[in-house]
C-alpha cells in the first residue's frame, strides 16, 4: 500500500524547508524572518512611492483659521473707522492741530532770531581776537575815567565839606520857616513873666545846690525866645496845662506861629510824651484885659519837630502881646517842655491897627 503525506505533514514541509536553509547559511549572516522577508517587498514600493499630500483636515483648519483671522480684522477696521468718523475724535484732532500750530508759530516769532540780526559776514578767528583786544582797551579807559572821576568828587566834597556844613548849619538854622520871628529875644521880644506859668521844680530829684540861683539847672521862659534848640534846653512847667505871654518888640499884625520841638529819636527818655499837644493863640491888647482868640490847633509830634499854623486874625490887627495857651500835652503826668515859640506877621507903627478889632475872649 503506497503511502500519501498527510495535510500537517504537507504544511510542516516549507518549514522543515526553511530549517534545512538556514542551517545551509553561513554563522554570523543576519537571519530573516518569513514576516520580515514578506515586508520586504512592501517597503521597496513605500520608498518608490511621492511623498504623501496634506490631508483635507489641515487645509479645513487653516481655512478657518484665517477666516476668523479676517474676521477680526474686518472688525478692527470698522472700530476704528467709526472713531475716525466721530465728532469727538474730530475735535480733539483740530484741537490739537491748532495748539501744535500755534506753539509753532510761536517758536517761530519769539525763539527763531530774526534774519536780519544775523551777522552779515563770517569773522575769522584773528577779527574776533582783535576786536576783543580793542572792546578790553575800551573798558580799561572807561575804568580809568570812572577812577579819575572818583577822585575828582572825593577830592571836592574834601575841599568843600566846610562850607557844606556852614550851609546846612544856616538852613537848620533859618529852619525852613522864611518869615520874621518877632518873638525872638535879640529883636527886642521879651517874656511877662506876671501872666506866664511858674517853672517846674522837681524837689524829689533837685540836690542841695540846685536850689541856689547860680546852680539852678532849670531853664527860664526866656529860653523859648533863643534860636538854640537841643534836648533839655527848654522850659518846663507843671502839668499838662499852661500858658506863655510873649511881649512882641512892637505892634505886630500876627499871621503864623511857630512851634519847635525835638524829634523822639533825639530825645534822651525816648520819647516826647512832655511836648504840647492843643494849644490856643491869644492876641493881647494894650490894656492887657482885651485877648481876642486866634485858634486853636495841635502839635503832632509824628510830623515835623517845625510846625507853623496859620492865624485867624482877619481883618488883621496889631497886638503888642501874644498869649500861648498849652491846653494838653502828649502824656506825661508832671510836667510840660516848651523848646522854642515864633510870632510871624507885619509889624506896624505906634497906633496902626487901633481900629481893628477881633473877637474877645
Amino acid at each position: 500500500m503506497r503511502w500519501k503525506p498527510s495535510a500537517e505533514a504537507c504544511a510542516s514541509e516549507p518549514q522543515r524547508a526553511d530549517r534545512l536553509w538556514r542551517g545551509n547559511q553561513p554563522a554570523g549572516s543576519p537571519v530573516v524572518s518569513e514576516e520580515q522577508s514578506d515586508l520586504l517587498p512592501t517597503l521597496d514600493l513605500r520608498q518608490e512611492m511621492p511623498p504623501p499630500r496634506v490631508s483635507k483636515s489641515f487645509l479645513s483648519l487653516l481655512l478657518r483659521v484665517l477666516s476668523v483671522s479676517l474676521s477680526l480684522i474686518g472688525d478692527v477696521l470698522v472700530i476704528v473707522y467709526r472713531e475716525v468718523c466721530s465728532i469727538r475724535f474730530l475735535l480733539t484732532a483740530l484741537s490739537l492741530l491748532s495748539l501744535f500750530l500755534a506753539a509753532l508759530w510761536w517758536g517761530l516769532l519769539y525763539l527763531v532770531p530774526p534774519l536780519e540780526n544775523e551777522p552779515k559776514e563770517m569773522l575769522t578767528l584773528s577779527e574776533y581776537h582783535e576786536r576783543v583786544r580793542s572792546q578790553g582797551q575800551q573798558l580799561q579807559q572807561l575804568q580809568a575815567q570812572l577812577d579819575k572821576l572818583h577822585k575828582e568828587v572825593s577830592s571836592v566834597r574834601a575841599a568843600n565839606s566846610e562850607r557844606v556844613a556852614k550851609l546846612v548849619f544856616q538852613r537848620l538854622n533859618e529852619d525852613f520857616v522864611r518869615k520874621p520871628d518877632y518873638a525872638l529875644s535879640s529883636v527886642g521880644a521879651s517874656i511877662d513873666l506876671e501872666k506866664t506859668s511858674h517853672d517846674y521844680e522837681d524837689a524829689n530829684t533837685a540836690y542841695f545846690w540846685n536850689r541856689f540861683s547860680f546852680w539852678n539847672y532849670a531853664r527860664p521862659p526866656t529860653v523859648i525866645l533863643e534860636p538854640d534848640v537841643f534836648p533839655g534846653n527848654c522850659w518846663a512847667f507843671e502839668g499838662d496845662q499852661g500858658q506863655v505871654v510873649i511881649r512882641l518888640p512892637g505892634r505886630v499884625q500876627l499871621s503864623d506861629i511857630t512851634l519847635q520841638h525835638p524829634p523822639p529819636s533825639v530825645a534822651h527818655t525816648g520819647g516826647a510824651n512832655s511836648a504840647p499837644r492843643d494849644f490856643a493863640v491869644y492876641g493881647l491888647q494894650v490894656d492887657d484885659e482885651t485877648e481876642v482868640f486866634l485858634g486853636k490847633f495841635t502839635f503832632d509830634v509824628e510830623k515835623s519837630e517845625i510846625q507853623t499854623f496859620h492865624l485867624q486874625n482877619d481883618p488883621p490887627t496889631a497886638f503888642p502881646k501874644v498869649k500861648i495857651q498849652i491846653l494838653s500835652n502828649w502824656g506825661h503826668p508832671r510836667f510840660t517842655c516848651l523848646y522854642r515859640v515864633r510870632a510871624h506877621g507885619m509889624r506896624t507903627s505906634e497906633g496902626a491897627g487901633d481900629s481893628a478889632t477881633g473877637e474877645p475872649h
